[in-house]
């Protein structure tokens, strides 16, 4: 099983072929979800001409809504007259009657804004765009005037397609997010994006039922309400905001993550203006980092030792992840001394070190560095952490791609949708230890191997196939004990989310097994970050060879 060969050549009419595509998958799906909107919006679409569905692909397709008629050419669909008249028929399609300025000065150039409205402007020149939509608003044209004059420059009518909420329902569904698009389709036809093909079925949809997607919708709003109000700055209308996510509960799994994200991103920023009762309430609706590490944080602030107190307790005996685990031990020591209680003492960490002392070339320190260590080494690679995300992937290929319910619900994904969620482990618990148990029994160099020409091509969030070529893969396998191999996947499982970066820049090998390093680069100035002490901690305890390398600059 291979991927597919990139340099393709699309169908001459690919995009109405993939939207039908996506509505007939979305109609086995989840037709019993759709509303009566949905299954009109349906309806008319499958009773258009040929040449009026192809139109209407490329205008919803489009950023818009509204475009002119005139700037409209398509040469495999020949006169569009006849699919604008049909899409009109349909409901599918409105033509302008009142536009503002603002709308439409998108869709005219300053020439032609200029030109068409020479003389209510008085033949004035203007050196911006900016400035003669200004000038064009002081005129105080009603919209429906200023619309019908700009037609009458073109000739031709300002029109929108229609049904773009209903289209949006129907990529949310297929995709399961609001981030993927029909470009997904284009991408893999033309062999660009090849998926491994996982198996999908109904009874593995994300969304179980209408009340799941009408909720998710609602905390999307929510979400964009949100994104909005922190670009305009707006403190208050953000205090509002927060009461209205309050008092909303949510029930179903598949707006879960959504929904956590969105009270840790408020309550933040709520924290940061110095409301901090309402990110307590906010932090105390999401069970997704950081939440609880903020609330310790709001409680020591706020000098309520006790609690803080507690909740620590709480992170240690069961940690959703290690950095909400480590800001713990951090904060522990603290209270613990406010509340005068034994604080134990704490050793101070020490890594492995080197000083190198380089000639600055211009490139990039990593890069430098690995040139100065190749009279150690035997071949030294700039890998930060494609290189041991790429085993990771090789070894649990399968158990990522595993059919979970809800896991996979296009055919477009890299990653099951929990991989980097708290539960991604335990949903696949049985499968992942028996994963490990045969991994542990078997060459690991020729397992990884295998595994890089079986999928060698497929999208995969984990394996980064341009950076991380089959030879390094055998190299690495053949001086990295399987044992190293095996402790570093066990706590990537821990937490794939965050386990997943943080590791050194550089991979050192030598000539023999168990003859490498793994180095972090740091120049100068540059310091060790939380994610990467974890990783260098956790080398030292499992007798893993890792070190820093600090840079100095000079003639050497």
């Amino acid at each position: 099983m291979t991927a597919a060969s990139p340099n393709k050549e699309l169908a001459p009419f690919y995009y109405r072929d993939n939207f039908l595509r996506l509505c007939a998958t979305v109609e086995a799906q989840y037709g019993d979800l759709l509303g009566e909107q949905e299954r009109l919006f349906l309806q008319r679409f499958h009773c258009l001409p040929f040449a009026a569905q192809c139109l209407y692909v490329r205008l919803i397709s489009r950023v818009g809504p509204w475009f002119r008629c005139r700037r409209l050419v398509y040469e495999e669909l020949g006169d569009l007259n006849s699919a604008f008249a049909a899409l009109a028929e349909a409901d599918l399609l409105l033509v302008a009657q009142e536009l503002l300025v603002g709308e439409l000065g998108k869709l005219y150039t300053h020439a032609e804004l200029q030109q068409a409205l020479a003389s209510s402007l008085e033949r004035t020149k203007f050196k911006d765009k900016a400035s003669l939509l200004l000038a064009i608003e002081k005129l105080g044209l009603e919209a429906a005037a200023l619309t019908a004059q700009l037609r009458n420059f073109d000739g031709q009518d300002i029109v929108a397609p229609q049904g773009a909420e209903q289209v949006q329902l129907l990529q949310l569904l297929f995709f399961g997010n609001r981030r993927q698009s029909l470009t997904e389709f284009v991408l893999s036809d033309l062999g660009v994006a090849s998926y491994f093909p996982y198996h999908l079925d109904r009874g593995q949809r994300l969304f179980a039922s209408r009340i799941a997607v009408d909720e998710y919708l609602a905390c999307a709003a929510l979400s964009d309400c949100w994104y909005t109000l922190r670009e305009e700055e707006d403190a208050q209308a953000l205090l509002q905001l927060s009461q209205l996510v309050l008092d909303k509960d949510v029930h179903c799994a598949s707006t879960e993550n959504r929904w956590f994200r969105l009270c840790n991103g408020l309550a933040r920023d709520l924290e940061r203006q110095g409301e901090n009762d309402r990110a307590l309430a906010l932090y105390a609706r999401s069970l997704q980092h950081p939440s609880r590490e903020r609330r310790t944080r709001i409680l020591e602030k706020a000098g309520r030792w006790r609690e803080a107190l507690a909740l620590c307790d709480d992170i240690r005996g069961n940690p959703w992840c290690e950095q909400e685990r480590d800001a713990a031990a951090r904060i522990l020591p603290r209270v613990r001394r406010k509340l005068q209680l034994d604080v134990p003492a704490r050793a101070r960490e020490k890594f492995n070190e080197m000083q190198l002392c380089l000639a600055q070339t211009g490139g990039p320190v990593e890069l430098v560095a690995a040139e100065a260590l190749l009279t150690q080494w035997q071949s030294v690679h700039y890998v930060e952490n494609t290189l041991m995300n790429t085993l990771f992937g090789l070894a649990f290929w399968e158990q990522i791609f595993a059919p979970l319910p809800g896991a996979f619900h296009n055919p477009y994904q890299s990653a099951p949708g929990d991989m980097y969620e708290p539960g991604f482990r335990q949903r696949r618990q049985h499968m992942l230890d028996a994963r490990l148990q045969e991994l542990r029994s078997v060459p690991l160099q020729q397992t990884l191997c295998a595994a890089y020409r079986r999928y060698q091509g497929y999208q995969c969030r984990w394996v980064n196939w341009r950076y991380i070529d089959i030879d390094l893969v055998e190299r690495a396998t053949t001086i990295i004990p399987d044992a190293h191999l095996m402790a570093i996947w066990e706590r990537m499982l821990f937490d794939p989310g965050e386990n997943r970066r943080g590791f050194p820049d550089l991979i050192a090998l030598g000539h023999e097994p168990g003859d490498y390093c793994l180095i972090e680069i740091k120049g100068p100035g540059d310091a060790l970050q939380d994610s990467q002490k974890r990783w260098l901690r956790f080398f030292q305890a499992q007798a893993i060879p890792a070190s820093v390398a600090w840079v100095e600059w000079g003639n050497a």
